[in-house]
């Protein structure tokens, strides 16, 4: 008996899982925590709250007698950071990636580094706005709290922050660093050059791999270094398929992960929304995405308002493949691409009879949108044998189909690992 703790850390839920030896799920637990305000009235996590639930519910698992505790990694959303003071502590609230501002501090990033088009490709690292790209958080600190700034010694991703709560270790690791945070050169595969040049210091790189031994609770346990919760959902398939595939995650967002293709960023590609995150390998994966589940929630609101039916109904809607043949041959939502909005007002629903045949037409019209996120990262070879689709759209029979029907050289099948973001993160620790 072996058991690996993960703490799956999202912005919305809060979980603690464990996985015995053989990799399978024994115990999960989530914790919805309310969010506070940082030092400025924004929303965000609270780190204090989150770090003593973690510590409590750690003590709590090791004393079980039901479990034999042997690891402990963490795998938390990206584009976070945790500052610390000289003495290791921590002196700024867990800073909102939704937080806005000033684009004068990245804008000047841009113009001393080879201008926006160059920065964004060498890191590739789409430009996001707020500060979803972490080193932007970093400038903005400087910036924008200079005496809070200047009692910082250390800056850890937050995955990397949860694992020094345990190892008293400051240490960075690939998966955070190389993810939309402005930080990374990918021509080079290190920092890039603005980092040493502001005279920013980051730590020490180690490997997704790598643990540290640590007395926990009067018991020695091996702890993890964290890692990113989108390069950890890939983990599981990289080491358990045998053939080349592209990962689509989907939910609010549809991400679409090649972990094959390693090709640098072109401009299309990153003015598309595309990014690099790096694997547990320390290699690329090309990704683009899609604000999909959104877009599907309002136009099936639309529907739904507008031919008196339940929101659900859409799922009693069946897969009847000559009828989406049919949808296929004409394109009637999302003519002229996604609009601002995300509702394509130009569709005049009273064409269709029912709801049925308008979400028919709908939800064949939105696949097609993905199919061309899906393009972006695809290889130019035939390598690729395999569309594994996780997330709430891999339920979706209309979407299944559809898709299959657009990639009718590719084996389209569902993802069937459960808790494949925590598993990944048990995984590295074997």
């Amino acid at each position: 008996m072996s058991e690996t703790i993960v703490f799956d850390i999202g912005k919305t839920n809060k979980k603690v899982l464990v996985f015995d030896e053989a990799m399978n799920l024994i115990f999960q637990e989530e914790q919805n925590m309310p969010t506070i305000t940082d030092d400025d009235g924004f929303e965000c996590d609270d780190l204090e709250r989150m770090e003593n639930w973690i510590m409590e519910k750690v003590a709590e698992l090791i004393a079980d007698s039901r479990y034999d505790v042997k690891a402990l990694n963490f795998s938390t959303y990206g584009a976070s950071l945790v500052f610390l003071d000289e003495k290791g502590g921590r002196i700024a609230p867990l800073y909102n990636y939704l937080k806005p501002v000033n684009d004068g501090i990245r804008q000047s990033l841009f113009d001393a580094y080879g201008g926006r088009d160059e920065l964004c490709r060498i890191t590739a690292s789409p430009d996001l706005g707020l500060l979803l790209n972490s080193g932007i958080q970093i400038l903005w600190l400087k910036n924008e709290k200079p005496e809070l700034y200047q009692r910082v010694k250390s800056i850890l991703h937050f995955p990397n922050y949860l694992s020094y709560l345990f190892t008293g270790k400051i240490v960075s690791e690939l998966t955070s660093v190389g993810c939309h945070t402005f930080l990374w050169n990918f021509d080079h595969m290190k920092p890039h050059k603005w980092i040493e040049d502001e005279g920013i210091k980051l730590p020490e790189q180690v490997s997704n791999f790598h643990s540290e031994n640590v007395e926990v609770s009067g018991k020695k346990i091996k702890v993890g270094t964290g890692i990113h919760d989108s390069s950890a959902s890939l983990v599981p398939y990289l080491l358990n398929e045998k053939e080349k595939f592209i990962l689509i995650s989907t939910g609010t967002w549809c991400i679409n992960m090649n972990p094959f293709n390693h090709d640098p960023l072109t401009d299309t590609e990153l003015k598309n929304d595309c990014l690099h995150y790096l694997n547990v390998y320390g290699k690329p994966v090309k990704s683009s995405r899609l604000f999909m589940g959104h877009i599907h929630d309002v136009n099936v609101s639309r529907l739904a308002g507008f031919f008196g039916v339940d929101h659900k109904e859409y799922r009693s809607v069946p897969f009847v493949r000559p009828l989406f043949e049919n949808c296929l041959r004409e394109k009637v939502f999302f003519k002229e691409g996604v609009p601002g909005g995300y509702i394509d007002e130009s569709v005049d629903l009273s064409a269709f009879d029912v709801f049925a045949d308008a979400y028919s037409q709908f939800i064949t019209d939105l696949t097609i949108e993905c199919s061309k996120s899906i393009n972006l990262v695809l290889n130019d070879n035939n390598e690729l044998k395999k569309l594994i689709v996780t997330g709430g759209f891999s339920r979706n029979e209309r979407f299944m189909g559809v898709l299959a029907m657009l990639y009718p050289a590719m084996e389209v099948v569902r993802g069937d690992i459960d808790n494949a973001t925590a598993l990944g993160a048990a995984m590295v620790l074997r």
